[in-house]
Parts: structure tokens; C-alpha cells; sequence
């Protein structure tokens, strides 16, 4: 019989001071220990979880690049090939200088469950660089890119690998590495997503991820015979994720009063409006000048967005951002539902807080699942040599997010009634991947 205790201790000595990953497993395997003693104690000798909590393959590598200076630049670049039992690999590519091992193998550890969930035939990876994409040249980043892909090409491809973009790398960053692959291997196939939709990419990629954050809260409203309309929602993030949940939740009637970025939270009562999220799209990193146009808002330096009474609390900034404390002001406040738009942003203090006081906890795995979904269909579009219109994208993101929804419902309902979309997550991405695993042999 698995222990947790020993699992995680095995764990934690393999991956010494890796403390993002280790989170990451310790927050998946507390909910599957319990269900494969009860339900797969085969598993155990199969060894699933040490397998799954094992990267099939890490690559480092240098990146070496000439600034506009002509001076020599070095960085790290990483590839972490997690899990392929369902198909090849996928997952995005983040440039960050707080970008380290420990934070790829959690992202392509929870990218594996993800993907999972989807039921598209991906497996899960995550790279990316300490590159820092900010304050540099367009020349800078093409240079940069090119060095990297000059790498990263020989271990991607259209049935191996296929990487998309995460942090610091957006349509620009995709464009400049995929132009790179194609000059050294003298093809165009569909070996990254996201990207420009003129030159193979999908309708309503940059929105994905908060549309279907979107999608996935309605469904949990639904489920309790509520929808949106009135519910009033606090946003962390001024990127695409949060940007676009902004934009859906307003179209589906609900009143957004936060957005924020890392040097403060920009608030309005009056709510934001399809037009104020036009003009902060302007605004770029310095969305405080919103204030200067719109008196009905101010900004709160330094601040989080989590003070503020609301319904709905959706994080879409960056790992770790809601701890314990903020969870407990968000249940004063009267928050009924949390759903994750970036990928683990609560503490596990924070989720503990949140099951306690029976709130709705939708883990990034479930409920961010919309832009990898979008990057699923992407590769299903480049291998028919087709390019789907944004209403029948849409059409299958939303439909996407209602089966993950469903799967969430299907493990993780309790005896009380309470639905723990954690646990349902974790568990229906795990019985998917295990079941293949297990098919596959020991490999």
C-alpha cells in the first residue's frame, strides 16, 4: 500500500531544493494515494507514480546571442519532456529571469494532467530560458530566439514535441523561432502553436486560455442552477489570460472590478467595461493611468487584488500569488468561487482555506486547460492543412471545458455534496495517462 508520507520524502530527496515541483506533486498525489489504494493497488508495482513524478528526458542547454552592442550574451535554455503515454509532447516555452528547473518540471508536471484532461492525444513538456524579453530590441529577441531554436530544434517536432508559448513569449517570440526551425530543417510543418494566424495558426488562440477560464466558472454556476449575471469577479494579471476573462465575464454579465500587475491592483466600482479594457490594453505596464481617465477607479500600489468584496476570485498572474491570508480576506469578503488562471497561483495554505470553507476550487489544471486545448486544435488544423473559423474553435474550446467540468464532477464529488475540483481533476488526468502507461509496458 503507497504511503504519502514516503512518497513525497522519495520525492523530495530525488529533487533536492526544487520546492515549486515538489509542491506541485505533493498537491496531486494527496488526493491519488487514497484513490489507488482504494482502487488500483496493482499500480504500486507498476510503480505509476514514480514514473509519472520522473521527467522521460530533461534537456539544458546554452544560448549564446550578440546584444545590439555587439556584446556576448549568455543564457540557459530548457526543454523537460515529462510524459508522453498519450501523444507527443506539449506545452509552452517561458522566457523569465526567474525561469529554473524546478519551476519547468512543476509546469510540465501539471501540464501532464492538463492536457489530460482535454482528451486530445497530447502528452506534456514545458521549456523556456532565463532570458529576460523585457527592455530588449525586436533584433535582440529574433537573435536570441534564433539561438535558442538552434538548440531546441533537434529534440521538437510535429510527432515528438510541439512547444507553444507561456510567459515572455507571445506571437512575436513563436514567429522568430519557428521562422528559425524551418530554415534548418527545410520544412513547414506544425511544430510550434500559437502561431500568427496567417501562416498556420488558430482563430482565438490569444483568447483561449481566459475564455475558457470563463467557460469552466459557468459551468460550476450551472451546476448550482446560477449563472453569471450580477456575480461580481476580482481578476490578479493584466496579460492575454487575464485581459480576455475580463472581456468573457462582462459578455456573460458579470461585473469585473480588478485587474493588476506586479506593481500594483487597479480597481473601479463601477466595474470595467468592454471600452476601459480597450483603452488599458493601451496602457500597457502602466495601467495606474487608468485612474487619470476614469474616476471611478483607483490603484493600489503594491497591492493584491484579493481586499475587495466579490464572487468570484480568479488568479491569472503567476504561481504562488494567493496565499492562506489573502484566502481567509476573500472568504470574509464573501468570495463563493476561486478558479485559477495561471497554472498554481494558490498556496496549498490557500486551497486548504478555501476546501474548509466549502468554496468552489477550480485548479489551473481544469480550468486554465483552454489555451492548450486551443494549441491542440491548432496541431489537428495544420495536420489537415486547414484553418477553422473562430466561431467553430470556440465552438470545441467550450465544449472542451464542459467535459473537463464533467470529469471534475464525475472523481470529485464528496458524500456532503461538495464538489472538490481539485481532487476531480487530479484524479480523472491521472486514471488517463496511468491506464496508457500501463498499456505501454514498462518504458
Amino acid at each position: 500500500m503507497l504511503n504519502l508520507k514516503n512518497f513525497i520524502n522519495y520525492v523530495e530527496k530525488r529533487n533536492p531544493n526544487e520546492s515549486e515541483f515538489l509542491q506541485a506533486v505533493t498537491e496531486v498525489v494527496e488526493d491519488i494515494i487514497p484513490f489507488l489504494n482504494e482502487n488500483y493497488p496493482e499500480y504500486e508495482t507498476l510503480k505509476i507514480l514514480e514514473r509519472l513524478a520522473e521527467p522521460e528526458r530533461v534537456v539544458s542547454f546554452r544560448v549564446a546571442w550578440l546584444d545590439d552592442s555587439n556584446t556576448v550574451q549568455v543564457n540557459r535554455g530548457y526543454r523537460v519532456q515529462m510524459n508522453s503515454a498519450i501523444g507527443p509532447y506539449k506545452g509552452g516555452l517561458r522566457f523569465a529571469p526567474d525561469v529554473n528547473l524546478s519551476i519547468l518540471k512543476f509546469l510540465a508536471f501539471e501540464q501532464v494532467f492538463k492536457n489530460a484532461l482535454t482528451s486530445l492525444p497530447i502528452g506534456g513538456g514545458k521549456g523556456g530560458s532565463d532570458f529576460d524579453p523585457k527592455g530588449k530590441s525586436d533584433n535582440e529577441i529574433m537573435r536570441f530566439c534564433q539561438s535558442f531554436m538552434t538548440e531546441l530544434y533537434r529534440h521538437i517536432g510535429a510527432e515528438t514535441d510541439v512547444p507553444a508559448g507561456d510567459i515572455g513569449v507571445g506571437t512575436r517570440e513563436i514567429g522568430f523561432l519557428f521562422g528559425q526551425y524551418k530554415r534548418i530543417q527545410n520544412n513547414f510543418t506544425g511544430v510550434l502553436t500559437g502561431k500568427g494566424v496567417n501562416w498556420g495558426g488558430s482563430y482565438i488562440r490569444p483568447e483561449a486560455t481566459g475564455y475558457g477560464l470563463l467557460y469552466f466558472v459557468a459551468c460550476i454556476y450551472d451546476y448550482i442552477d446560477q449563472n453569471l449575471e450580477g456575480k461580481t469577479v476580482c481578476i490578479s494579471g493584466a496579460g492575454n489570460v487575464a485581459f480576455y476573462a475580463a472581456e468573457k465575464a462582462i459578455a456573460l454579465g458579470a461585473k469585473v472590478i480588478t485587474l493588476s500587475n506586479s506593481s500594483g491592483t487597479l480597481y473601479d466600482e463601477d466595474g470595467f467595461t468592454h471600452e476601459k479594457l480597450t483603452y488599458i490594453a493601451t496602457l500597457g505596464r502602466n495601467i495606474d493611468k487608468f485612474t487619470e481617465k476614469y474616476k471611478s477607479s483607483s490603484f493600489h500600489a503594491g497591492e493584491k487584488p484579493w481586499q475587495f468584496k466579490c464572487d468570484i476570485a480568479l488568479p491569472c498572474a503567476t504561481q504562488n500569488e494567493l496565499n492562506g491570508d489573502d484566502a481567509k480576506k476573500l472568504i470574509e469578503n464573501g468570495c463563493k468561487c476561486v478558479a485559477e488562471g495561471a497554472n498554481m497561483p494558490s498556496t496549498a495554505e490557500a486551497i486548504t482555506v478555501f476546501h474548509a470553507a466549502k468554496v468552489f476550487f477550480a485548479p489551473g489544471k481544469a480550468a486554465n486547460a483552454g489555451g492548450v486545448a486551443v494549441s491542440g486544435l491548432e496541431m489537428s488544423q495544420n495536420s489537415i492543412g486547414q484553418q477553422w473559423t473562430s466561431a467553430k474553435v470556440d465552438t470545441r474550446l467550450k465544449a472542451i471545458m464542459e467535459n473537463i467540468h464533467k470529469t471534475c464532477l464525475r472523481y470529485g464529488k464528496e458524500e456532503s455534496g461538495y464538489i472538490n475540483y481539485l481532487k476531480g481533476a487530479n484524479i480523472g488526468g491521472f486514471v488517463k495517462v496511468a491506464e496508457a502507461m500501463k498499456s505501454q509496458g514498462i518504458v
